[in-house]
């Protein structure tokens, strides 16, 4: 049976900081934004671009290598009856493959795979395309 759980421990490294801590031992600073580590809402625009990122380079890149690749997640913070959230979220690729058929077979191939990756693969995008619910618990208190 494929592993199935993922989780995250944070730490508080100050006041206003704290480190996420991955069960590889990677380690990410987080902040409220007054600095430049990253907030909790970049990390989340940066793990929908990074998951986008990985399905599309995967699949292109079994074509082609790409001469340049970058993508930007953007979107509306807002505060409505709701309460705080994120709105118009969009991922813009810019992607580059070489001229030639390697090249034209990646381009070819990339509107399915931007589909596929929202529709299915980019497993952060769907989490929140399908709002799933956020169960919150109190551990331990000490005193």
């Amino acid at each position: 049976m494929a592993d199935t759980y993922r989780s995250v421990q944070l730490s508080q490294m100050g006041e206003g900081r704290f480190k996420a801590v991955n069960r590889r031992g990677g380690v990410l600073p987080i902040s409220s934004g007054e600095d430049p580590d990253f907030s909790p809402v970049e990390l989340l625009l940066a793990a929908i671009a990074g998951c986008t990122a990985l399905d599309v380079a995967h699949i292109t890149g079994k074509r082609a290598e790409p001469e340049s690749f970058s993508l930007r997640c953007s979107g509306d913070k807002i505060r409505d009856e709701l309460g705080n959230r994120m709105v118009n979220l969009t991922v813009t690729l810019d992607i580059a493959f070489p001229e030639g058929e390697a090249g034209d077979a990646a381009r070819a191939v990339l509107p399915r795979t931007i589909e596929q990756t929202r529709d299915r693969l980019c497993t952060v995008s769907r989490t929140v395309a399908v709002e799933s619910p956020v169960t919150m618990e109190q551990g331990r208190l000490d005193g």
